[in-house]
């Protein structure tokens, strides 16, 4: 019941907004380093009310820009972030306003290439025939432009847009919707490829969001394949009980915020090569991408299906990862989607060569050792030996430690709802002093920020 409680306890602490606190929804996202804009006290009159998104509208765009603050657009206003109420969008943008006076946009998108740093993180938005590209709220010289000047084959007056990164689509691409056509833009060669995705409803905008593609209709939206078009999971679902915070509706909006945050406790954590950082509870795991962009979570069989749930330890090597699971080993190799590696899973005495269960592992840097944690013993094991068995064995100040994880900033331990920061493993297995504790629903989360 407790392992229950934490579990639901943790679903709920996932979805905490930094941009709005002490609230909740189904997704994280930190709005640091925005500026915020003042509005003249007759804007809205001149303007007409304020709309409400609660009400179930549909949004003309939907947008990050460079600093991971999202921005949803309909008609002349805009939303910045999951909660709050609408603001003139140009207010934020006002060259918009200026140069076309059409008060909406048609379609908006952050471009994703690195290979071009005079794009990469630029804002890209759609008016009838004419493309703006803003940096830092910024438009950039000589733009407007005509869309056919800067995206050669992509029709005017389009309803979607939204990026693809490489190995999402096939390579670097902006995904354009148009009706129920579709057109994939080629960053690098400019190519375009148009497809027909009759199956699909009329997207009247487009968001990326941790490497999923989501269509937004009406006040719905599906979640789709970006490279063939199909709907992946149950859908559609009403983006009032996801991307935005509304009265009565959404993931545990009855509860109060010191309930949501209290006894958070994880099973697991690593840090794959790339940098991302997922952490484990019950059935589900969060997901740090940058701190931008906040934690989010999912369940744990969307992501790593053979597993399910109730992860013991993780740690990530040779760009794999490793999840263990009662005298189970799974190893996935680690690419825009995790995949199990065929074999797998194998029982831990034969790949680690040590007895099930275990509270933890992790692996400093690029050291060939993985360190596990069982009971009140740390273990190393060589991973560059064959066969792989325990070459050091050393005791544990603490009674019971639930995760781990080594970084640059060096080793993290967690018990209950508490982890500590130690230098090095060195410093943990001394025993001398303990650091002091840091709460995991304050300092991860941001509860009661």
């Amino acid at each position: 019941m407790r392992l229950l409680s934490q579990t639901l306890c943790l679903c709920l602490a996932l979805a905490l907004s930094q941009a709005a606190p002490s609230h909740y929804d189904f997704m994280m996202a930190d709005h640091h380093g925005a500026h915020d804009h003042p509005l003249h006290l007759d804007d809205d009159a001149h303007h007409g009310a304020k709309p409400d998104r609660c009400e179930g509208i549909e949004f003309d765009a939907i947008t990050p820009d460079e600093k991971g603050n999202v921005f949803f657009f309909k008609g002349d206003h805009l939303w910045k972030g999951y909660s709050g109420p609408a603001e003139l969008s140009n207010a934020f943008f006002k060259e918009l306003d200026e140069h076309q006076h059409l008060g909406h946009v048609d379609a908006a998108f952050r471009m994703h290439y690195t290979d071009d740093p005079t794009h990469h993180d630029h804002i890209f938005f759609f008016l009838d025939d004419h493309v703006f590209s803003y940096y830092n709220h910024t438009l950039e010289e000589g733009f407007p432009k005509k869309i056919q000047e800067v995206f050669p084959g992509i029709p005017d007056h389009l309803d979607a847009a939204v990026e693809c990164p490489k190995g999402e689509c096939i390579v670097d691409s902006v995904i354009f919707f148009k009706g129920n056509k579709v057109y994939h833009y080629d960053i690098a060669t400019k190519a375009v490829k148009e497809k027909e995705w009759s199956h699909m409803p009329n997207c009247t905008s487009a968001y990326r969001w941790l490497e999923r593609h989501y269509c937004f209709h009406g006040h719905n939206f599906t979640r789709f394949h970006p490279v063939t078009g199909s709907v992946v999971g149950m859908y559609p679902k009403d983006a009032r009980d996801f991307f935005m915070k509304c009265p009565g509706r959404g993931h545990g909006h009855g509860g109060s915020d010191s309930e949501r945050c209290k006894d958070v406790k994880l099973d697991a954590i690593t840090s794959d090569d790339k940098g991302k950082t997922y952490a484990f509870s019950g059935k589900v795991y969060m997901r740090l991408d940058t701190h931008r962009d906040g934690w989010h979570g999912f369940s744990i069989a969307s992501a790593w299906k053979e597993v399910e749930s109730d992860v013991d330890a993780v740690f990530s090597y040779d760009q794999k990862m490793y999840l263990i699971k009662g005298d189970q080993v799974y190893i996935y190799k680690s690419a825009a989607h995790y995949t199990l590696i065929e074999g797998y899973p194998k029982p831990l005495k034969e790949e680690l060569g040590i007895e099930g269960p275990v509270n933890a592992a992790f692996v400093c840097g690029d050291q060939h050792t993985v360190q596990i944690i069982k009971g009140p013993k740390l273990l190393d094991i060589d991973l560059s030996a064959t066969p792989r068995r325990v070459v050091k064995e050393s005791p544990l100040p603490f009674p019971k430690i639930d995760a781990s994880m080594c970084g640059p900033t060096g080793l993290k331990v967690y018990a209950g709802s508490d982890y500590y920061q130690f230098e090095s493993p060195a410093l943990l297995t001394s025993g001398k002093i303990r650091p002091q504790p840091h709460k995991i629903p304050q300092e991860m989360l941001g509860c009661g920020h």
